[in-house]
């Protein structure tokens, strides 16, 4: 199975609708842009994406580990966590979720 959609789930507007552009000119599909962990899960379960690209680091009471860990209680997706840093402690439950990778940001297209 090919990746066509993407769910971003980023709570920076302005990095939100960058790395939403560059997906968009790559070929792939942004159904939808989460800034809040429950918002992500919602629109995960109902927009069923191809690929989740979450940030770990939101500001919300959920953090992005949180939200992928509900997501994929649910529905199997893989899922990238996208940050600029994390403490070690944040990485390692991040590793619970199985992720298929991690992104750090700043990042370019390659």
């Amino acid at each position: 199975m090919s990746c066509k959609s993407i769910l971003v789930v980023e709570d920076e507007v302005l990095v939100a609708h960058d790395i939403r552009s560059r997906l968009r000119r790559m070929g792939y599909e942004v159904p939808a842009i989460a800034s809040k962990g429950r918002e992500a899960i919602s629109k995960a379960l109902q927009l069923r994406p191809d690929l989740i690209l979450m940030d770990i680091n939101l500001r919300d009471d959920m953090d992005g580990v949180e939200a992928a860990m509900q997501i994929r209680r649910l529905y199997e997706v893989p899922i990238i966590f996208c940050t600029a840093y994390s403490n070690d402690e944040t990485m390692e439950r991040a590793k619970i979720t199985e992720p298929y990778g991690y992104v750090l940001k700043p990042f370019d297209n390659r």
